[in-house]
């Protein structure tokens, strides 16, 4: 193998596998990136067995081959390298030359051969998504990561549904860990079907990594062929394997008709809970919402310590609410909220408080009560 590639032309594509190629794996090549060269340019693969890339790039070919070199060699290589045009080359007993008539690095690859098998797609009934969309729709959901030691898959995974009964089509993503719930509502434009499928869970963290091939503008095709959720664009493909599990019932935690609705300014409402979320730690998390007559009145307190109060004016004539919540909860919901006005929704100290904008409904949040 020997071809000469455009550093610009692979830097970042490198620079974002390192999420793929540098996790933990029961196979150390997984640790490389696999390149093969042919008329066409060059085909890199990088997967963690869970998720895949694959991407097309132009290069200038003499020899075509097929290497694997680690990926994050590869990339501090190709970062730091003082020109644009960068050669590489297969030598004897898998060793690789990178560089110019100035610079050389002389690497040790690995065997093509042991890397593994990537799945193929073929006639998967795709539909398109603006690339930009797609990506808010899944920081605004997997901002509520999994968590380590649950093997819960709802908990692992986020819920993704196509909503396909009226129009315009609504894709929905769903996000739990347990203590709160986002959702996610992307609508598409009235001239745009979507194929009728099954709700799938998709790993949280191989969406964390399609997210960063997402929002560069135009669009993306989606796809769900056997056990693997795709991302499509003209020259890359994104696929993770899904989880297998039951999402619980979210229906009657998001759309209720009860509660009493609150109307606060963004801003000042997330300035309180962050003066609020000072005195919380990993030992004392909670601090306790007051809701009474026109007033919000938020405390905390952390025996090791001291304590925290502060008050703000509402609209509110309903009865006293007296709940604990994790004002961090809070902070993460609002910061995904565009809107410079929010709506809370409070029925009962035991029961979810709901956090949405005033205008733009495509974001909701439940946060669950603590028990203090």
């Amino acid at each position: 193998m020997k071809f000469i590639v455009q550093k610009n032309d692979i830097v970042d594509v490198l620079a974002k596998i390192q999420g793929l190629t540098g996790r933990r794996s029961s196979l150390a090549i997984t640790e490389c990136i696999n390149i093969s060269s042919s008329e066409k340019g060059i085909h890199l693969i990088a997967t963690d067995l869970e998720t895949g890339y694959e991407g097309s790039f132009p290069a200038s070919v003499e020899i075509s081959g097929v290497i694997s070199i680690s990926a994050r060699k590869l990339y501090e290589i190709v970062r730091e390298f003082p020109s644009s045009e960068i050669l590489i080359e297969e030598k004897e007993n898998r060793f690789i030359d990178i560089g110019n008539q100035k610079v050389q690095y002389h690497l040790k690859g690995m065997n093509p051969d042991d890397f593994p098998n990537t799945p193929t797609f073929e006639a998967v009934d795709f539909f398109e998504v603006g690339s930009t969309d797609f990506k808010k729709m899944i920081d605004k959901t997997v901002s509520i990561s999994g968590i380590g030691e649950d093997k819960k898959p709802h908990i692992n995974g986020a819920y993704f549904e196509r909503l396909t009964e009226s129009k315009p089509f609504v894709i929905r993503m769903l996000s739990t860990d347990g203590s709160r719930l986002s959702k996610y509502d992307l609508k598409q434009s009235e001239d745009k079907d979507i194929p009728v499928g099954d709700s799938v869970l998709v790993p949280k963290k191989g969406l964390h990594e399609i997210s960063k091939f997402l929002g560069s503008g135009g669009a993306v095709r989606v796809g769900i062929q056997g056990s693997y959720f795709i991302v499509k664009s003209e020259f890359e493909t994104l696929y993770i394997r899904m989880l297998e599990g039951n999402y619980p019932k979210y229906e009657e935690i998001l759309f209720r008709e009860e509660g009493f609705r609150i109307e606060v300014d963004k801003e000042r409402f997330t300035n309180m809970l962050k003066r609020m979320s000072i005195l919380c730690n990993d030992s004392y998390r909670a601090a306790i919402f007051k809701f009474k007559a026109d007033e919000l009145v938020i405390k905390a307190t952390n025996p090791d310590i001291g304590e925290s109060k502060e008050d703000m004016g509402i609209e509110y004539n309903g009865e006293v609410i007296e709940a604990a919540f994790n004002p961090k909860f809070f902070i993460d919901a609002v910061n995904n909220i565009d809107d410079k006005k929010l709506i809370i929704n409070i029925v009962s100290e035991d029961r979810p408080c709901l956090i949405e904008g005033t205008e733009d409904k495509s974001y909701t949040s439940a946060i669950m009560p603590m028990r203090v």
